[in-house]
């Protein structure tokens, strides 16, 4: 049972994520080059599409399940969270299958694996739900789920338009190479300030 107090939140979660898948399809139409080609970047390119859509779907459902009444939210839970944990396995032999487990992909293994979590920990507290109707405190965890779903999806339709990304660890590789470019052509002038 979904206590009348987090009512609120599963409506305008519907409305965000319904805006959102939108705002996806706009960003797959932009991106629907680097997705249909046949290069190997190209299907990291698809995961990230998809695991965005998977993401706000499970929002999507959830919230909108979470509304009706009786006990709606616990089995949506449990078959949205489901499914995400099919799509988290097939995204991963999708990318074995290709050689892709490397370094340059880390953050998108990284992203699916924060998603496994994510479906597991929905998973759990949805049978929860299930099995005891009154835990309100399974539903604020789903709740909380839905919210980690947003940020997820939003991260991979961000980096799937090709979004700009300031990461620390870039920038401190990049201050070290500025830094030690900037000694060797001091050296090669002969030590000489300018």
């Amino acid at each position: 049972m979904v206590p009348g107090s987090i009512h609120d939140f599963f409506v305008a979660c519907a409305s965000v994520a319904g805006a959102l898948i939108g705002l996806l399809f706009v960003a797959i139409s932009v991106a629907s080059d680097r997705l249909a080609r046949e290069e190997t970047r190209a299907q990291v390119h698809r995961i990230r599409a998809v695991a965005a859509l998977v993401a706000f779907t499970n929002a999507l459902a959830v919230s909108l399940f979470s509304l009706i009444p009786g006990q709606k939210i616990g089995p949506t839970a449990v078959a949205a969270a489901s499914s995400g944990i099919v799509f988290v396995a097939a995204a991963l032999l999708s990318l074995i299958r290709r050689h892709q487990l490397r370094r340059g992909i880390l953050l998108d293994i990284v992203f699916l694996f924060g998603l496994l979590v994510t479906f597991v920990v929905q998973l759990i507290n949805g049978a929860d739900v299930l099995a005891q109707p009154g835990n309100s405190g399974a539903v604020y965890t789903i709740a909380s789920m839905v919210v980690v779903c947003f940020l997820i999806g939003i991260a991979r339709a961000w980096e799937l338009i090709g979004g700009p990304s300031i990461g620390i660890t870039h920038e401190v590789r990049a201050l070290v190479r500025d830094h030690h470019r900037g000694a060797g052509e001091q050296e090669s002038r002969g030590g000489q300030t300018p």
